[in-house]
Order: structure tokens, then C-alpha cells, then sequence
């Protein structure tokens, strides 16, 4: 089994202290985001766990317990988003001399394909047109050589939530815009030159258009390849059923839950309400098996001593 941690929130980021204690316990429950009512229990114990994946734009409050996953004998590795867009994207996100540091230092302890970044998603707006991604990426890669062996893009895909608040952006005068099939094709070979020109292989996440043409392939976020080469173990190549239809990721068991996340970034689909987001946050509770502070019994309990950053 693959743990994924997470897809719908930042939990090395806002739950890190919690995660431990679920690892030290050995199980964590997930409410079905979809029925509340229906309560997974999803073991943590080293022998049912493959590997334990990691998703954040900041690791540093989940670092000082890296150690104690190695002595526990778990395997992991990072996804860690890290793209510099403007402020009025990504109004909570930590700076991008801060993200750097960090990347750096998580690649410095695990080894460099551990670590792999992302730039996703990839806004197109009258702020963060195609110049800017090629210039920015090609500068973000720079500083990243040596440090990753992979980079994943992708495009922001405009699902409801993230429409909406990426619409209200035009009372400050930004628009988003799309990017013609042309510019798009040049951008990616642009991309994928400085990833080839750092030493890493560039690969898209979900999407829908082929850009293995311009020299980026699709690619996997939960990989099976990346976790036979790096680990030595074997896990199902399957497709994960419950993922989006382009999407090429092996199954994995998310233990993350939605509107918990309190980077507040425009374009993201995990949260439809930053209030919500907060309020969720705040009721964290680092001894509650669930994340958002609901016992298996369903007593909800208030309690603010997760991560505050």
C-alpha cells in the first residue's frame, strides 16, 4: 500500500506533528470526502506500508522527524511544488529564498531523487504569461541543479472553485488567459531545455495534450518506476481507478482531507473555502486519529495545536 500525504491538503506543511503521531500509533482514520459518515481506518505500520508520499510547497515543519521515519523503517519521498508565481496567486505560500533552502537541505539528507519538483500548476494570465514560466522555470532549475533528477508541469486545470476565485481576480486587474497552441508548444520545448540543460528529466502530470513532441512525456506523480529504482521494491503498475482519467498515477490511499490547506493559493481545487479551511485547521488535534479532530466515535473535538505558519 501507498500512502499518499496528500493530495487534498499540505500535511508536512500544517499537520506534520499529527502525521507522527498517527506513524507512532500506526493507524489514522479519513472521513469519505464525499459522505462524511463513512470513516476509513487506513494502517501506518512499516509492513503495510510500501512508501509514504509526500506532497508540500514546505517540508521544514516535517524535517525534524525524518529520522525517526528512517529508524521506524519507512520509505518516502517528496513532491515538493516550488514556482516564485506573484504574491496575488499565492498570497500565503512561504518565500521563495525559504521553499529553496528547504528543497535544498531535503535533497542534501535523502539524495536528489527523492526529491522531485513540481511546477504546478502553470497559470497563463496578463501577470504570468508564457515569458514569464519560461523565465522563471529556467531560473528555478538553475538553482535547483544537483539538487533533483525530475521536474513534473502541468497546466492548471479550471475546475469551479478555482474559476471562480481566479475570476475575481479582474477587480485587480488580472486576467486569466489561455495560451494559443503555438505559444504552448514553444514553451514546453523552452522547459524542457532547462530541465535537460540542469541534469533532470521533465515529464507532464495529467494532462491531456501530448507535449512528448516538445521532449516532455507523460508522467506519474505516485510511480511505480521512480519507487522500483529508488527503493528496490515492487508495487502495482495498475492505473489508479479513482484519479482522473489522464491521470497515470498507481493506486495509493490518501489520508489527507479537503478545505484544510491555509496556503490560500487562487488557482487550488483541494479548497473551495479558505474560511472553512482555517476553521478546519484549527480544530486539528494532534491525538485525534482523523486529521480535522473527529474520533472514530465521530466526537469532534476543538483543539488548535497543529503547525501555525
Amino acid at each position: 500500500m501507498i500512502i499518499s500525504a496528500s493530495r487534498r491538503t499540505d500535511v508536512p506543511a500544517f499537520y506534520a506533528k499529527w502525521f507522527m503521531n498517527r506513524i507512532r500509533e500506526g493507524f489514522c482514520t479519513v472521513p469519505n470526502p464525499f459522505n462524511p459518515k463513512q470513516i476509513s481506518r487506513i494502517s501506518l505500520k512499516p509492513e503495510d506500508v510500501d512508501v509514504i508520499v509526500f506532497w508540500t510547497r514546505h517540508a521544514r515543519p516535517l524535517l525534524p522527524f525524518l529520522y525517526e521515519l528512517n529508524e521506524r523503517g519507512h520509505r518516502y519521498y517528496f513532491l515538493y511544488t516550488l514556482m516564485k508565481n506573484p504574491r496575488v496567486l499565492e498570497p500565503k505560500s512561504p518565500s521563495h529564498e525559504r521553499s529553496l533552502k528547504t528543497f535544498r537541505e531535503l535533497a542534501d539528507r535523502l539524495g536528489r531523487e527523492k526529491v522531485v519538483w513540481r511546477y504546478d500548476p502553470i497559470v497563463f494570465s496578463t501577470i504570468t504569461d508564457a515569458n514569464f514560466h519560461k523565465e522563471t522555470y529556467h531560473r528555478i532549475a538553475e538553482e535547483l541543479k544537483g539538487y533533483t533528477s525530475r521536474s513534473i508541469i502541468s497546466v492548471v486545470d479550471m475546475y469551479r472553485k478555482a474559476a471562480k476565485r481566479l475570476r475575481l481576480l479582474e477587480g485587480q486587474g488580472i486576467c486569466i488567459t489561455e495560451s494559443t497552441k503555438e505559444n504552448l508548444g514553444v514553451l514546453m520545448k523552452s522547459l524542457a531545455a532547462s530541465a535537460g540543460a540542469n541534469g533532470m528529466e521533465i515529464q507532464t502530470c495529467a494532462e491531456k495534450p501530448d507535449h512528448s513532441l516538445h521532449g516532455i512525456p507523460q508522467g506519474k506523480c505516485i510511480d511505480d518506476g521512480l519507487i522500483r529504482k529508488v527503493f528496490g521494491i515492487d508495487v502495482t503498475r495498475q492505473k489508479d481507478p479513482s484519479q482522473r482519467s489522464d491521470c497515470r498515477c498507481v493506486p495509493s490511499r490518501d489520508i489527507g482531507m479537503y478545505d484544510t490547506c491555509r496556503f490560500g493559493c487562487v488557482y487550488c481545487y483541494a479548497t473551495s473555502s479558505m474560511a472553512l479551511a482555517r476553521k478546519r485547521h484549527g480544530n486539528c488535534n494532534l491525538t485525534s486519529p482523523s486529521l480535522t479532530g473527529r474520533y472514530e466515535n465521530d466526537k469532534v473535538i476543538e483543539n488548535p495545536h497543529c503547525e501555525r505558519i
